[in-house]
């Protein structure tokens, strides 16, 4: 489907491949457009899933999802943080946006970490750290996370002005250190629970995060 008002930038054919993906959500039957994306190595993978704007929707401002993957949360819904109720959030936005777009980064697993040091880390909390002190003492970075391939994308499908939907001030500066232009930022807001508010605390005290 062409894009209205921007100029299309593809990527090559042997690092994108797309289809059509129906998914369930609140019981609804919904079908999007996916679409898998290489990066510069094998573990830098990408999904992103579009609602696409037709007619005079077609050059709305697009509502945009960076959503770094967690396993934990997203697929066995842990209450330790607000990954899953994030996600489910932005779907539900999504979907009823023209232009909607997700951006599953499954590499950023444990703010860039992966899955085997975050739990490590998550030993650490269990002993009165934060997610910040937990980081430092096991060696590794406080966010490792880049935004490098959700920035290529959205240059992919055409879409370098945006509105975001974060919390996290950081995302919005990566975001426009790669050519993207946010033009609004959407907060996503979910509800604490005994699990996660120190988790979230920690976000917005010592991460800056818009909470």
């Amino acid at each position: 489907m062409p894009l209205t008002g921007v100029q299309e930038k593809k990527l090559d054919t042997d690092r994108s491949a797309q289809t059509l993906l129906p998914i369930e959500l609140d019981g609804a039957e919904i079908t999007l457009e996916a679409r898998a994306y290489q990066g510069k190595d094998e573990h830098t993978q990408a999904m992103a899933l579009i609602n696409r704007g037709e007619g005079q929707e077609a050059g709305e401002l697009p509502l945009v999802r960076v959503h770094s993957g967690c396993v934990t949360g997203d697929i066995f819904h842990s209450l330790r943080c607000d990954c899953r109720a994030q996600l489910h959030s932005a779907l539900k936005r999504i979907t009823a946006t023209p232009n909607g777009v997700l951006i599953y980064l499954p590499f950023h697993e444990g703010r860039g970490i992966g899955l085997f040091k975050k739990i490590k880390a998550y030993a650490l909390q269990d002993q009165g750290r934060d997610t910040v002190d937990a980081n430092i003492e096991i060696g590794e970075p406080i966010d490792a996370r880049e935004y490098e391939l959700a920035a290529e994308i959205l240059h992919d499908l055409g879409f370098t002005r945006i509105r975001l939907m974060t919390n996290n001030p950081a995302k919005i500066a990566a975001m426009e250190d790669a050519g993207i232009e946010v033009v609004d930022r959407v907060p996503v807001v979910v509800s604490p629970c005994a699990h996660n508010s120190h988790y979230l605390e920690t976000k917005r005290r010592r991460m800056a995060h818009k909470l």
